[in-house]
């Protein structure tokens, strides 16, 4: 299924894998590119048997490379917020994805890339991966929520020297902060991601849904009021015949069939 002349979507079972495939321009962010994701993601949403989510890009050299600098260039103020609007709100939906999204890294995860990486839920990079937001030698700040998003996953201090340097670092050192999850051969981020998802939707799909809707509810609110959401979507998950079926397999010491319900 394609969804305009740069991103498609396959399909393996309950898994989805959203590709970026513009690789003459290392799969660099344009309007079609953003409008392809939004349509994409706004499509899977809608399908019930999508139990998860692989984001990564085509070829070995980058995941996204960035936004299109030629497009950028030719901006006004206006432009601007138009172009930075448009990003956040497809990342956004990204983010809010109710299943779990993996993004598979290799290659270049530079500028609007890495605010891409950084919006899916988890990440996996292969060791030729490499990682930044260069935007401030441009003269321009990340504008698809890198900000936001980078100080909330690797902590104030380290956010800010990253994103004021605009220096470029490895798929090790996104490990060490705490960026990816694994670090594997070049060619292997693919298959890497396909695991990690698989280990995450053998589990109840709704109890799955409900855990990152706590967790990213708790980003955006007081901790007494995500304490209330919590413990509204524990109560939730108790009168599900999944929860029935977890229980009752752990029990009898076999594995749960889940339903989704």
């Amino acid at each position: 299924m394609t969804h305009g002349p740069f991103v498609r979507i396959e399909r393996d079972g309950p898994h989805a894998t959203v590709i970026i495939d513009r690789q003459d321009k290392l799969n660099a962010l344009n309007p079609e590119v953003i409008d392809g994701l939004g349509s994409a993601f706004g499509e899977l949403r809608e399908d019930p048997g999508v139990l998860g989510v692989i984001l990564t890009g085509a070829g070995e050299k980058a995941f996204v490379a960035g936004a299109d600098i030629a497009v950028l260039a030719e901006m006004d103020s206006m432009e601007g917020v138009r172009v930075s609007r448009q990003g956040q709100e497809v990342f956004r939906a990204i983010e809010r994805f109710p299943r779990p999204v993996v993004a598979a890294v290799g290659g270049f995860s530079l500028g609007g890339g890495f605010e891409l990486a950084l919006a899916c839920h988890l990440r996996v990079a292969s060791e030729n991966a490499r990682f930044g937001l260069p935007e401030v030698g441009l003269g321009i700040i990340p504008g698809y929520g890198g900000t936001i998003r980078l100080a909330r996953l690797v902590g104030l201090g380290r956010a800010i020297e990253l994103t004021l340097t605009g220096d470029r670092f490895d798929a090790v050192r996104a490990a060490e902060l705490g960026i990816v999850t694994r670090v594997v051969p070049p060619g292997e981020a693919r298959a890497a991601a396909e695991e990690l998802l698989g280990r995450i939707t053998r589990n109840g799909p709704e109890a799955v849904r409900l855990a990152l809707e706590s967790v990213y509810r708790a980003l955006d609110t007081t901790t007494e009021e995500a304490l209330a959401h919590e413990s509204s979507l524990f109560g939730l998950l108790a009168s599900t015949s999944d929860m029935r079926e977890g229980m009752t397999a752990f029990l009898e010491k076999r594995k749960p069939t889940f339903q989704g319900r």
